[in-house]
């Protein structure tokens, strides 16, 4: 349901840009404005709370222009209609996926087995290294 909300605001707030693009399209490169150059304004995006801005704000600071736009451009498709539809795509699932709160990661401590384990493991690999050791003169 939000996601769709965000989608619904980036194809609304977004700016698109073409130019000749340098992917795949033959002959075609040198005469058709493929490349979609897509940037949307994060504060216009609706469906994000106060919080969710900020931290797709400084998730994706590399990505945001000086304007503080996010900025994303496209030249994989021959047509401009489909790299259109990728590059708004590719917007809304940066947005939706830098939006979401990270799983706290709970802290976790090896099994006593796992420990034993890998100690023995030590212990044989430190025995075959022995083994190859020149005999001493006793």
């Amino acid at each position: 349901m939000r996601d769709d909300l965000i989608e619904a605001s980036v194809l609304g707030a977004a700016e698109l840009e073409y130019a000749r693009s340098s992917g795949p399209g033959g002959q075609n490169v040198n005469k058709v404005e493929t490349k979609v150059r897509a940037r949307v304004d994060l504060d216009r995006v609706d469906g994000l709370s106060e919080a969710e801005r900020e931290r797709v704000k400084a998730t994706l600071a590399s990505r945001l222009d000086a304007d503080g736009r996010l900025f994303v451009a496209v030249d994989l498709e021959r047509s401009r209609a489909r790299n259109e539809a990728i590059a708004l795509s590719r917007l809304t699932e940066l947005i939706a996926k830098a939006a979401k709160v990270p799983k706290k990661r709970k802290p976790t401590r090896p099994t006593r087995a796992s420990k034993e384990r890998r100690l023995e493991s030590k212990r044989s690999r430190a025995g075959t290294k022995v083994g190859r050791s020149r005999p001493t003169d006793d």
